[in-house]
Protein backbone atom coordinates (compact mmCIF):
# COMPACT_ATOMS: atom_id res chain seq x y z
CA UNK A 1 0.00 0.00 0.00
CA UNK A 2 1.20 3.23 -1.13
CA UNK A 3 1.28 5.72 1.71
CA UNK A 4 2.00 9.20 1.94
CA UNK A 5 4.29 11.49 4.06
CA UNK A 6 0.83 13.20 4.31
CA UNK A 7 -1.07 10.06 5.52
CA UNK A 8 1.81 9.23 7.93
CA UNK A 9 0.97 13.03 9.69
CA UNK A 10 -3.01 12.67 9.60
CA UNK A 11 -2.71 9.00 11.20
CA UNK A 12 -0.18 10.13 14.00
CA UNK A 13 -2.49 13.59 14.08
CA UNK A 14 -6.12 11.32 14.67
CA UNK A 15 -4.12 8.83 17.27
CA UNK A 16 -3.11 11.59 19.10
CA UNK A 17 -6.45 12.94 19.64
CA UNK A 18 -7.48 9.84 20.56
CA UNK A 19 -4.91 9.60 22.90
CA UNK A 20 -5.77 13.13 24.32
CA UNK A 21 -9.77 12.35 24.84
CA UNK A 22 -8.93 9.25 26.58
CA UNK A 23 -6.73 11.41 29.03
CA UNK A 24 -9.42 14.04 29.21
CA UNK A 25 -12.43 11.50 30.09
CA UNK A 26 -9.78 9.46 32.87
CA UNK A 27 -7.58 12.90 33.80
CA UNK A 28 -9.46 12.25 37.39
CA UNK A 29 -8.43 8.63 38.99
CA UNK A 30 -11.60 6.34 40.28
CA UNK A 31 -12.22 3.29 40.48
CA UNK A 32 -13.03 1.87 36.47
CA UNK A 33 -16.68 0.03 36.75
CA UNK A 34 -16.87 -2.95 34.69
CA UNK A 35 -20.15 -0.85 32.83
CA UNK A 36 -17.48 2.03 32.00
CA UNK A 37 -14.53 -0.70 30.73
CA UNK A 38 -17.12 -2.34 28.82
CA UNK A 39 -18.18 1.16 26.76
CA UNK A 40 -14.67 2.22 26.25
CA UNK A 41 -13.67 -1.41 24.91
CA UNK A 42 -16.63 -1.67 22.70
CA UNK A 43 -15.46 2.04 21.24
CA UNK A 44 -11.71 0.90 20.70
CA UNK A 45 -12.63 -2.31 18.64
CA UNK A 46 -15.36 -0.18 16.77
CA UNK A 47 -12.62 2.40 15.92
CA UNK A 48 -10.30 -0.01 14.51
CA UNK A 49 -12.93 -1.95 12.67
CA UNK A 50 -13.82 1.51 11.16
CA UNK A 51 -9.87 2.00 10.40
CA UNK A 52 -10.25 -1.46 8.59
CA UNK A 53 -13.22 -0.80 6.70
CA UNK A 54 -11.90 2.60 5.44
CA UNK A 55 -8.55 0.84 4.11
CA UNK A 56 -10.81 -1.47 2.09
CA UNK A 57 -12.52 1.43 0.72
CA UNK A 58 -9.71 4.40 0.07
CA UNK A 59 -6.96 1.69 0.21
CA UNK A 60 -7.54 -1.76 -1.15
CA UNK A 61 -9.17 -5.28 0.22
CA UNK A 62 -5.07 -6.82 0.50
CA UNK A 63 -4.42 -4.21 2.77
CA UNK A 64 -7.97 -4.10 4.92
CA UNK A 65 -7.47 -7.79 4.96
CA UNK A 66 -3.80 -7.07 6.26
CA UNK A 67 -4.64 -4.87 8.89
CA UNK A 68 -7.64 -6.98 10.31
CA UNK A 69 -5.43 -10.40 10.87
CA UNK A 70 -2.83 -8.26 12.23
CA UNK A 71 -5.23 -6.39 15.00
CA UNK A 72 -6.83 -9.84 15.95
CA UNK A 73 -3.26 -11.25 16.31
CA UNK A 74 -1.80 -7.98 18.57
CA UNK A 75 -5.15 -8.09 20.55
CA UNK A 76 -5.01 -11.22 21.28
CA UNK A 77 -1.42 -11.45 22.12
CA UNK A 78 -2.12 -8.70 24.47
CA UNK A 79 -4.35 -10.50 26.24
CA UNK A 80 -1.78 -12.75 27.54
CA UNK A 81 0.39 -10.06 28.48
CA UNK A 82 -2.69 -8.80 30.75
CA UNK A 83 -1.60 -11.52 33.14
CA UNK A 84 1.68 -9.59 33.70
CA UNK A 85 0.05 -6.63 34.07
CA UNK A 86 -1.73 -7.82 36.80
CA UNK A 87 1.34 -9.19 38.24
CA UNK A 88 3.02 -5.51 38.09
CA UNK A 89 0.03 -4.36 40.12
CA UNK A 90 -0.09 -6.54 42.60
CA UNK A 91 4.05 -6.72 42.70
CA UNK A 92 3.55 -2.57 43.25
CA UNK A 93 0.56 -2.42 45.05
CA UNK A 94 -1.09 -0.18 43.22
CA UNK A 95 -3.78 1.65 44.70
CA UNK A 96 -7.14 0.66 42.43
CA UNK A 97 -7.96 4.48 41.79
CA UNK A 98 -4.48 4.97 40.32
CA UNK A 99 -4.51 1.74 37.87
CA UNK A 100 -6.09 3.77 34.89
CA UNK A 101 -3.54 6.28 34.69
CA UNK A 102 -0.61 3.66 35.47
CA UNK A 103 -1.75 1.99 32.04
CA UNK A 104 -2.11 4.77 30.07
CA UNK A 105 1.27 6.22 30.97
CA UNK A 106 2.24 2.24 30.56
CA UNK A 107 0.32 1.66 27.04
CA UNK A 108 2.22 5.04 25.50
CA UNK A 109 5.41 3.92 26.55
CA UNK A 110 4.92 0.96 25.33
CA UNK A 111 3.47 2.53 21.75
CA UNK A 112 6.11 4.22 21.34
CA UNK A 113 9.01 1.50 22.00
CA UNK A 114 7.36 -0.43 19.66
CA UNK A 115 7.51 2.72 17.18
CA UNK A 116 10.72 2.60 17.52
CA UNK A 117 10.81 -1.49 16.72
CA UNK A 118 8.77 -1.56 13.94
CA UNK A 119 10.63 1.15 11.97
CA UNK A 120 14.11 -0.43 12.59
CA UNK A 121 11.94 -4.30 11.92
CA UNK A 122 10.80 -2.56 8.25
CA UNK A 123 14.25 -0.78 8.10
CA UNK A 124 16.04 -4.56 8.04
CA UNK A 125 13.59 -6.53 5.87
CA UNK A 126 13.67 -3.32 3.47
CA UNK A 127 17.14 -4.16 3.07
CA UNK A 128 17.88 -7.97 3.92
CA UNK A 129 14.89 -10.57 3.02
CA UNK A 130 16.69 -13.56 5.07
CA UNK A 131 15.46 -11.78 7.92
CA UNK A 132 12.38 -13.59 7.31
CA UNK A 133 14.17 -17.36 8.01
CA UNK A 134 15.04 -15.89 11.51
CA UNK A 135 11.74 -13.84 11.86
CA UNK A 136 10.06 -17.42 11.17
CA UNK A 137 12.25 -19.79 13.23
CA UNK A 138 11.69 -17.33 16.70
CA UNK A 139 8.44 -17.38 16.01
CA UNK A 140 8.05 -21.69 15.62
CA UNK A 141 10.37 -21.47 18.74
CA UNK A 142 8.44 -19.12 21.01
CA UNK A 143 5.51 -21.36 19.91
CA UNK A 144 7.19 -24.28 21.15
CA UNK A 145 8.19 -22.59 24.35
CA UNK A 146 4.59 -21.59 24.90
CA UNK A 147 3.64 -25.06 24.57
CA UNK A 148 5.67 -26.23 27.27
CA UNK A 149 5.12 -23.84 29.79
CA UNK A 150 1.40 -24.28 29.36
CA UNK A 151 1.88 -27.76 29.87
CA UNK A 152 4.52 -27.27 33.27
CA UNK A 153 1.13 -26.01 35.03
CA UNK A 154 3.58 -23.96 36.13
CA UNK A 155 1.75 -20.40 37.27
CA UNK A 156 3.83 -17.20 37.34
CA UNK A 157 3.54 -16.03 40.63
CA UNK A 158 4.95 -12.51 41.31
CA UNK A 159 6.70 -9.95 38.88
CA UNK A 160 10.48 -9.20 38.89
CA UNK A 161 12.14 -5.94 37.74
CA UNK A 162 14.13 -5.74 34.75
CA UNK A 163 17.56 -4.60 35.08
CA UNK A 164 16.56 -1.06 33.90
CA UNK A 165 13.90 -0.62 36.00
CA UNK A 166 16.29 -1.62 38.92
CA UNK A 167 19.21 0.56 37.50
CA UNK A 168 16.68 3.99 37.44
CA UNK A 169 15.30 2.74 41.03
CA UNK A 170 19.04 2.96 41.98
CA UNK A 171 19.98 6.35 40.40
CA UNK A 172 17.21 8.73 41.22
CA UNK A 173 15.97 6.78 44.39
CA UNK A 174 12.28 5.65 44.95
CA UNK A 175 9.57 7.29 47.74
CA UNK A 176 8.05 4.88 50.32
CA UNK A 177 4.87 5.41 49.67
CA UNK A 178 2.65 6.95 46.80
CA UNK A 179 1.76 10.47 46.67
CA UNK A 180 -1.40 10.51 44.28
CA UNK A 181 -0.85 11.59 40.99
CA UNK A 182 2.69 12.62 41.36
CA UNK A 183 5.73 11.25 39.69
CA UNK A 184 7.94 13.09 41.23
CA UNK A 185 8.83 14.59 44.93
CA UNK A 186 11.42 16.08 46.67
CA UNK A 187 13.14 15.06 49.79
CA UNK A 188 15.58 16.60 51.52
CA UNK A 189 16.24 19.03 48.22
CA UNK A 190 16.48 15.78 46.07
CA UNK A 191 13.85 14.80 43.23
CA UNK A 192 13.09 11.03 43.53
CA UNK A 193 10.56 8.76 42.01
CA UNK A 194 7.63 7.78 43.07
CA UNK A 195 6.17 4.09 43.27
CA UNK A 196 3.53 5.62 40.30
CA UNK A 197 6.22 6.55 38.00
CA UNK A 198 8.24 3.15 38.64
CA UNK A 199 5.25 0.86 38.05
CA UNK A 200 4.16 3.13 34.97
CA UNK A 201 8.27 2.58 33.87
CA UNK A 202 7.60 -1.29 34.49
CA UNK A 203 4.53 -1.35 32.32
CA UNK A 204 6.19 0.12 29.32
CA UNK A 205 9.10 -1.02 29.36
CA UNK A 206 8.11 -4.79 29.78
CA UNK A 207 6.10 -4.60 26.77
CA UNK A 208 9.59 -4.47 25.00
CA UNK A 209 9.97 -8.16 25.86
CA UNK A 210 6.24 -8.73 24.06
CA UNK A 211 7.37 -6.99 21.04
CA UNK A 212 9.95 -9.73 20.64
CA UNK A 213 7.31 -12.03 20.17
CA UNK A 214 4.55 -9.67 18.47
CA UNK A 215 6.30 -7.65 16.13
CA UNK A 216 8.04 -10.28 13.71
CA UNK A 217 4.36 -12.18 14.02
CA UNK A 218 2.52 -9.02 12.51
CA UNK A 219 5.46 -8.79 9.71
CA UNK A 220 4.50 -12.33 9.19
CA UNK A 221 1.22 -11.13 8.09
CA UNK A 222 2.44 -7.42 6.34
CA UNK A 223 5.42 -5.99 5.17
CA UNK A 224 3.69 -2.54 5.51
CA UNK A 225 5.20 -0.41 8.18
CA UNK A 226 1.82 2.14 7.99
CA UNK A 227 -0.42 -1.39 8.86
CA UNK A 228 1.67 -2.88 11.62
CA UNK A 229 2.03 0.18 13.51
CA UNK A 230 -1.92 1.31 13.37
CA UNK A 231 -2.88 -2.54 14.24
CA UNK A 232 -0.70 -2.09 16.79
CA UNK A 233 -1.80 1.27 17.73
CA UNK A 234 -5.34 0.31 18.08
CA UNK A 235 -4.37 -3.03 19.97
CA UNK A 236 -2.33 -1.50 22.32
CA UNK A 237 -4.60 1.66 23.14
CA UNK A 238 -7.68 -0.25 23.94
CA UNK A 239 -5.90 -2.54 26.21
CA UNK A 240 -6.48 -0.19 29.54
CA UNK A 241 -10.19 -0.77 29.33
CA UNK A 242 -9.57 -4.53 28.36
CA UNK A 243 -7.48 -4.86 31.44
CA UNK A 244 -10.70 -3.76 33.61
CA UNK A 245 -13.23 -5.49 31.92
CA UNK A 246 -11.33 -8.84 31.47
CA UNK A 247 -9.37 -8.58 34.55
CA UNK A 248 -10.85 -11.24 36.61
CA UNK A 249 -12.29 -13.57 33.58
CA UNK A 250 -8.46 -14.42 32.51
CA UNK A 251 -8.10 -17.19 35.01
CA UNK A 252 -10.78 -19.01 32.61
CA UNK A 253 -8.97 -19.11 29.58
CA UNK A 254 -6.95 -21.59 30.75
CA UNK A 255 -5.93 -22.44 26.92
CA UNK A 256 -4.78 -19.46 25.98
CA UNK A 257 -1.40 -20.08 25.94
CA UNK A 258 -1.63 -23.11 23.34
CA UNK A 259 -3.90 -21.03 21.38
CA UNK A 260 -1.42 -18.59 21.07
CA UNK A 261 1.43 -20.74 20.77
CA UNK A 262 -0.85 -22.19 16.94
CA UNK A 263 -1.00 -18.86 16.33
CA UNK A 264 2.41 -17.87 16.57
CA UNK A 265 3.82 -21.43 15.01
CA UNK A 266 1.33 -21.15 12.11
CA UNK A 267 2.46 -17.31 11.51
CA UNK A 268 6.07 -18.82 11.64
CA UNK A 269 5.91 -21.51 8.96
CA UNK A 270 4.38 -18.53 7.02
CA UNK A 271 7.72 -16.41 7.48
CA UNK A 272 9.24 -19.32 6.45
CA UNK A 273 7.52 -20.50 3.32
CA UNK A 274 7.69 -16.27 2.57
CA UNK A 275 11.31 -16.46 2.77
CA UNK A 276 12.06 -19.82 0.28
CA UNK A 277 9.67 -17.73 -1.80
CA UNK A 278 11.54 -14.98 -2.13
CA UNK A 279 14.78 -16.88 -2.57
CA UNK A 280 12.89 -18.61 -5.60
CA UNK A 281 11.98 -21.55 -4.54
CA UNK A 282 8.51 -22.44 -5.39
CA UNK A 283 6.30 -23.24 -2.47
CA UNK A 284 3.08 -22.04 -1.79
CA UNK A 285 2.46 -19.44 0.03
CA UNK A 286 -1.04 -18.85 2.83
CA UNK A 287 -2.98 -15.65 1.72
CA UNK A 288 -4.24 -13.39 3.93
CA UNK A 289 -7.80 -14.58 3.94
CA UNK A 290 -6.52 -18.10 4.76
CA UNK A 291 -4.04 -16.28 7.68
CA UNK A 292 -7.07 -14.56 9.15
CA UNK A 293 -9.76 -17.03 9.07
CA UNK A 294 -7.14 -20.13 10.83
CA UNK A 295 -6.54 -16.88 13.47
CA UNK A 296 -9.83 -16.72 14.20
CA UNK A 297 -10.40 -20.06 14.41
CA UNK A 298 -7.61 -20.93 16.69
CA UNK A 299 -9.15 -17.96 19.11
CA UNK A 300 -12.66 -18.57 18.67
CA UNK A 301 -11.89 -22.89 19.62
CA UNK A 302 -9.48 -21.98 22.76
CA UNK A 303 -11.96 -19.36 24.20
CA UNK A 304 -14.73 -21.68 24.14
CA UNK A 305 -12.58 -25.11 25.56
CA UNK A 306 -11.25 -22.47 28.29
CA UNK A 307 -14.68 -21.27 29.15
CA UNK A 308 -16.18 -25.15 29.16
CA UNK A 309 -13.05 -26.53 30.83
CA UNK A 310 -13.44 -23.34 33.64
CA UNK A 311 -16.77 -24.22 34.25
CA UNK A 312 -16.41 -27.86 34.70
CA UNK A 313 -13.88 -26.99 37.32
CA UNK A 314 -16.20 -24.68 39.06
CA UNK A 315 -18.81 -27.72 39.18
CA UNK A 316 -16.35 -30.08 39.97
CA UNK A 317 -14.96 -27.63 42.79
CA UNK A 318 -18.82 -27.00 44.30
CA UNK A 319 -19.48 -30.75 44.28
CA UNK A 320 -16.19 -31.03 46.15
CA UNK A 321 -17.01 -28.32 48.83
CA UNK A 322 -20.70 -29.70 48.90
CA UNK A 323 -19.30 -33.27 49.89
CA UNK A 324 -17.17 -31.61 52.34
CA UNK A 325 -19.87 -29.76 53.75
CA UNK A 326 -22.46 -32.39 53.70
CA UNK A 327 -19.45 -34.36 55.74
CA UNK A 328 -19.40 -31.77 58.51
CA UNK A 329 -23.12 -31.36 58.88
CA UNK A 330 -23.40 -35.18 59.74
CA UNK A 331 -20.02 -34.96 62.02
CA UNK A 332 -22.15 -32.23 63.88
CA UNK A 333 -25.37 -34.15 64.35
CA UNK A 334 -23.48 -36.78 65.83
CA UNK A 335 -21.54 -35.08 68.16
CA UNK A 336 -24.97 -33.52 69.41
CA UNK A 337 -26.46 -36.53 69.69
CA UNK A 338 -23.65 -37.98 71.48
Amino acid sequence: MDVSMTLWVLTILGLVALIAVDFFIGRKPHDVSIKEAGIWTVVWIVLAALFGVGLLIWGNAQASGEFFAGFITEKSLSVDNLFVFILIMAKFSVPSQLQQRVLLFGVLIALVLRAIFIAAGAAVIANFSWVFYIFGAFLIYTAWKLIQEAMSDEEEDEFEENRLLKSIEKKFGVADRYHGTKLFIRVNGKRILTPLMVVMLAIGTTDVLFAMDSIPAIFGLTQDPYIVFTANAFALMGLRQLYFLIGGLLRKLVYLSYGLSVILGFIGVKLVLHALHESGVHVPEISIPLSLAVICGVLAVTTIASLIASKKQAQKQARDGGDDGDATDGARKDSIKA
